[in-house]
């Protein structure tokens, strides 16, 4: 699974985009949106930015998109192959 990280997600990881092998991640169930988000704070605690907070104060502000869809649902269940996208608000217009 690919994970797209944009704007202000972007500088507080350090990079655009993470690949995440579902088979390293063991789960009793299917491995969801919130799970997701619990592994990205965990992987990236600290902002790699000094003028960005930490990605897992940005997390509880943004949105998903799943495969270019808008996911608001974070039970969603993600495959190998599934792209997301993290979306902090954007300011402007």
């Amino acid at each position: 699974m690919n994970v797209r990280f944009f704007a202000a997600a972007a500088a507080a990881t350090g990079v655009e985009e993470q690949q995440v092998d579902l088979q390293d991640v063991t789960r009793s169930g299917p491995f969801t949106l919130a799970d997701l988000s619990v592994l990205l704070e965990e992987t990236f605690p600290v902002s790699a930015s000094a003028s960005t907070p930490p990605l897992s104060e940005l997390l509880t502000r943004c949105s998903y998109l799943l495969n270019e869809v808008a996911a608001r649902d974070l039970t969603v269940a993600l495959k190998p192959g599934d792209v997301v996208d993290v979306l902090p608000p954007f300011a402007g217009g």
